[in-house]
């Protein structure tokens, strides 16, 4: 199995040295990650500027641009055969609701999911960091249920793990994403050159987090695994914005 490994927090974080340990032996690993930590990237991909591509000592390839540069660099570009996977991770910090729209780690994900390829990303759902194995293990055993069952077609998984001992996960619940209430403000402070700075403000706290979602499934202790898809429509304001452009003036 040909597994593409990536993220957005650099190719020196500890999360992706802990994924590529854990799927060390299920098949032939290439890691194309970012040269430093691109979170917040989203799904970006560098048009204005040529890309360079360097080789870490452990044999890593670190790419100047975003999680989406370095997915989309390796398999139209530098990877002889298309992976059988890509697997994103393992993201410090969770990736649930609306993180998703920004998450680096997910859009690394999302580029293989476009261009064909069944893709897993991964996060440990806390900053502590302190189980990653625990993420490794779970993500180990998501590529080996997929090389016993494949899906038919792409699938686009995002997953979230309590950062507790792997003995301490309840099990694996199938969820939808939840939803945020808006961001806190912007921080606003003054260098020592007297130039006004801004700092993006916190995320808000869930809104919608009840039985079902992301949010829930990982504060009960559950793995949460939630398939994406890339459809933006508003299916249900066809009809309604048709309506409003046929109004008369």
């Amino acid at each position: 199995m040909r597994i593409l490994l990536s993220n957005d927090d650099g190719y020196l974080a500890p999360g992706l040295a802990q994924l590529a340990a854990s799927l060390a032996d299920l098949g032939d690993i290439v890691v194309v990650a970012p040269e430093r930590n691109r979170s917040g990237a989203s799904n970006s991909l560098t048009l204005d500027l040529p890309l360079h591509m360097g080789r870490a000592a452990n044999g890593y390839i670190y790419v100047s641009g975003t999680p989406t540069d370095c997915v989309h660099l390796a398999v139209t570009g530098v990877l002889e055969q298309q992976p059988d996977m890509v697997v994103s991770g393992i993201n410090l910090g969770a990736n649930m609701g609306d993180d998703t729209i920004y998450s680096g780690t997910v859009a690394a994900a999302t580029e293989g999911y476009l261009l064909g390829v069944p893709a897993i990303a991964i996060s440990l759902a806390s900053f502590q960091g302190r189980n990653f194995a625990t993420a490794g293990r779970v993500a180990r055993e998501l590529v080996q249920r997929f090389t016993r069952a494949p899906f038919v077609e792409p699938v686009l998984l995002n997953v979230n793990v309590p950062d507790v001992p792997y003995e301490d996960l309840r099990g694996i619940q199938v969820t939808r994403l939840g939803r945020r209430h808006k961001a806190e403000p912007a921080v606003k402070s003054v260098s020592p050159r007297g130039e006004t700075l801004y700092w993006i403000g916190p995320a808000g706290p869930a809104a919608d987090a009840g039985e079902g979602t992301d949010f829930h499934a990982v504060e009960q202790g559950w793995v949460s695994v939630t398939p994406l898809q890339i459809d933006l429509t508003h299916s249900a304001q066809l009809g309604e914005v048709r309506g409003w452009l046929n109004q008369e003036k």
